[in-house]
């Protein structure tokens, strides 16, 4: 024997369709505001995360392969690395270019880093606007410049036409080699 429905359990209204597609809307348009601002940060920390791997990953050569590894920024947004042999042909240098669209660059209102390397240009070593010509990691770790003198510095990363909270950057202590990675949160460097 079949039951028969009633009017009130044959499903939903049309305006009740209707909220309900309201409702998913207004999500959906939420979700695409907070969209705008999640992809630029997320592009500045994967340009960070590729700088930051290149250097450790530069030290850590020269301390275990007993040479030193130079280091140069090329253009806005490259960085190249070059083992130095002694005897032998060493490997062809290693030039990595970061990905989407993120560029050596500092942003006017963005502080300089607990560090205090300095902010006058996006890759500022000892102090100046512009990076030594030659740079590199030594075989006991170190970081120095073209003159043997042990060099401090911070390199900026951004996104053009981004806001602030895309400032990336990493910090270098020449003594050590040691490299710290810091964001940029709106307000202050976290580490």
């Amino acid at each position: 024997m079949r039951k028969r429905l009633s009017n009130q359990q044959q499903g939903f209204s049309l305006l009740e369709g209707l909220v309900a597609v309201a409702i998913i809307m207004i999500v959906m348009g939420m979700a695409m505001l907070n969209f705008g601002t999640v992809l630029p940060n997320y592009k500045a920390n994967s340009a960070m995360d590729q700088l930051l791997y290149q250097m450790r990953s530069a030290r850590e050569r020269a301390i275990a392969h007993r040479i030193e590894v130079q280091v140069q920024f090329v253009g806005t947004n490259q960085i190249k690395m070059t083992e130095i042999w002694t005897v032998g042909t060493p490997p062809a240098p290693v030039t990595v270019t970061f990905e989407g669209g993120a560029q050596f660059m500092t942003f006017a209102s963005v502080p300089d880093t607990p560090m205090a390397f300095g902010n006058a240009g996006p890759i500022c070593f000892a102090g100046g606007t512009t990076p030594p010509p030659i740079m590199k990691f030594t075989t006991n770790g170190s970081f120095i410049d073209g003159g043997n003198t042990l060099v401090n510095g911070t390199v900026f990363l951004g996104i053009p036409g981004g806001r602030p909270s895309t400032a990336r950057a990493i910090t270098i202590l020449g003594a050590t080699g040691r490299v710290r990675p810091y964001h940029y949160d709106g307000t202050a460097w976290q580490e």
